[in-house]
């Protein structure tokens, strides 16, 4: 028999009242009022199919795919929790999936690999172009900056090439077919996508040489255990969506869009404006771009722009190209409206220079400088330095000019010269972020050791303003 969850939330106040809950409490109970008052329950009737084990296991072998898999437990479960118990992750998957599915498909196709090989980028992402992970990882398909970079897909301050849709997707097929190239198994070579090929040769290895995914699935990293079977689930819900009642109301169709090259520092906001465009239409299309800006270092860089709108800007690209041109005081305002950290930061140190509060120095990359030991060097963090100067690793080449922003005499005034009946001895004065290591560090020569027994310290513990005895 088909069953109907519903779900009540009401407020009832009555004298008798019969308690029903599904999962959780779903009556609430007020008695602050004297007199009685019964307010009529809202009612959410959301139909779901009773399905069984055998069910699920006979559509699965009537699909039609070139990476069959046979239904157990795991995968079972899976598919009973996006089903049942989050239908709200399944629906909005449904709801993009239209959006994606045509250019996953022609890479794959290009690239001649299982066409369902588009349902990875549901796990990776949940479809969502912006998704970013706990560890870094961005876009549809969820590359590290190490991983994306080996693809031609760089990232800096305004622009991160793994949101883009097109770029990610091509990296995404060439990466994968790699890895099966590695392993021949392509839910092996998922795997790897997941938790690298190194922890699956590991695997490999502990299994005793077994090369199927189910096979080596107890020496996979934990979470690699569930990637497979939910990415299974999603072969199998998707195809057979109806059957569970994911009938969506308002489904979401692309937008089609050309291409057009402006070849200049680029204002969004101001094309959006110039054109009648809705500016999260552009954003939509192009979610690289972090804030509605193209900067100098990408200016070769295409805006997808809705097809509607296309012949009207190329017949006035001319006069738009001056409009919509960038100035370096527009594009602070820009990347300060996005509230970051590092737009702050670079914010901040232009404000203290206006005001005399800080010095902006160019800085020519020596051989065996790095962001560490440069910015320590000029009193600052490498937080501060790769803000300043647009870095998105800690990479840095010889020759390479890096602008830094030093507090006026922000080490050379800590230290005075303090007369005393001793004689002239040198003083430095602690600093916010200041630790022993880092003024042994400023000052050549002297250790960590020499500082604590010139000042009779007893531990490593300093605080800013603390007058330490440096020589």
């Amino acid at each position: 028999m088909k069953k109907i969850i519903c779900f009540f939330s009401a407020i009832i106040a009555a004298a008798s009242v019969s308690h029903f809950s599904y999962g959780q409490e779903l009556f609430q109970f007020s008695n602050t009022s004297v007199e009685e008052e019964t307010i009529s329950p809202v009612y959410q009737f959301e139909h779901i199919p009773d399905f069984t084990y055998a069910e699920v296991e006979q559509r699965i072998k009537e699909m039609e795919t070139s990476m069959p898999f046979e239904l157990n437990e795991r995968i079972f479960a899976f598919i009973n929790y996006f089903a049942v118990r989050n239908r709200d992750y399944t629906k909005m998957v449904l709801q993009r999936k239209d959006i994606y599915f045509p250019m996953f498909e022609e890479s794959l196709e290009a690239h001649d690999m299982p066409d369902d090989v588009k349902f990875l980028a549901i796990i990776e992402s949940g479809l969502n172009p912006k998704a970013k992970s706990r560890v870094g990882a961005m876009g549809l398909w969820q590359f590290m900056p190490a991983t994306g970079r080996m693809y031609n897909m760089h990232t800096n301050m305004d622009i991160d090439d793994r949101m883009d849709p097109e770029m990610s997707t091509e990296a995404a097929s060439k990466y994968l077919k790699s890895l099966y190239r590695m392993f021949n198994d392509w839910e092996v070579a998922l795997a790897a996508y997941n938790c690298g090929p190194g922890n699956v040769r590991k695997a490999i290895r502990r299994s005793g040489g077994k090369t199927k995914f189910w096979e080596i699935y107890n020496y996979l990293p934990k979470e690699t255990r569930s990637y497979i079977p939910q990415f299974q689930a999603m072969m199998y819900l998707i195809r057979h969506a109806e059957e569970h009642n994911f009938i969506l109301e308002e489904p979401t169709y692309p937008i089609a869009y050309e291409k057009i090259n402006f070849n200049q520092e680029l204002d969004l906001e101001e094309l959006a404006n110039l054109t009648g465009i809705c500016i999260e239409d552009l954003e939509h299309l192009n979610p690289s771009i972090q804030h509605r800006l193209i900067p100098l270092s990408h200016k070769h860089m295409a805006v997808r722009i809705p097809k509607s709108k296309v012949e009207y800007i190329a017949e006035n690209k001319e006069h738009f190209s001056s409009a919509v041109k960038l100035t370096s005081e527009r594009a602070l305002d820009l990347r300060l409206a996005s509230n970051q950290p590092d737009v702050k930061a670079v914010a901040q140190a232009k404000a203290e220079v206006s005001t005399g509060e800080r010095t902006r120095i160019a800085y020519k990359v020596k051989s065996g400088d790095v962001l560490g030991k440069i910015a320590q060097n000029h009193g600052t963090t490498v937080t501060n330095l790769k803000a300043w100067n647009n870095l998105s690793s800690n990479n840095i080449r010889v020759g390479q000019t890096l602008y830094i922003y030093t507090k006026n005499g922000s080490f050379d005034n800590s230290i005075a010269q303090n007369n005393t009946s001793s004689g002239n001895q040198k003083v430095y004065t602690v600093q916010p972020g200041d630790s022993l290591w880092l003024i042994s560090k400023k000052l050549n020569g002297v250790t960590v050791d020499q500082i604590k027994r010139l000042n009779n310290l007893n531990s490593n513990q300093i605080k800013p303003g603390q007058k330490l005895i440096i020589g």
